[in-house]
């Protein structure tokens, strides 16, 4: 298993070394090990957790979610694969939610012609979050 001091990881994950202590102090990472010089030394696991919260930074979660969310992940799998793939997978339910959130009320008092034309405006999942939203409704389908 590969082991990086802070300078490597920074470097590696383009993060700061004061972001990585302060991350570390927060809990919302761990060094694996300490070197024979006291240095603390991080894993790959790390390196993966470092882009996993810097992405869900840029999506404007808290710190305070962010570590929510990595506790709950946690506790599902220990496996780094599967937790990023359910961190991916809550992202973009949360960027769902938002979107069906925005345009919600704006469906109710559109005409068919308006709503082929708000399809050309929609990520795919977000504009089949919104056809299922419609079918629910007893409306019908975007296109």
């Amino acid at each position: 298993m590969k082991l990086y001091r802070i300078g490597e990881l920074s470097r590696l994950s383009e993060v700061s070394p004061r972001t990585i202590d302060y991350y570390t102090k927060l809990g919302l990472i761990q060094p694996e090990s300490r070197s024979d010089t006291n240095y603390r030394l991080y894993s790959d696991e790390t390196l993966s957790r470092l882009k996993r919260i810097e992405n869900m930074k840029r999506e404007k979660y808290s710190l305070e979610e962010i570590k929510a969310s990595l506790q709950r992940l946690t506790k599902v799998s220990q496996d780094e694969i599967v937790t990023d793939k359910l961190t991916s997978l809550q992202l973009l339910l949360n960027q769902l939610e938002k979107e069906a959130k925005e345009v919600g009320p704006l469906l109710e008092k559109m005409k068919p012609t308006q709503m082929k034309n708000l399809h050309k405006f929609l990520t795919p999942p977000a504009a089949a979050c919104i056809e299922a939203l419609l079918l629910l409704l007893g409306k019908g389908p975007l296109s």
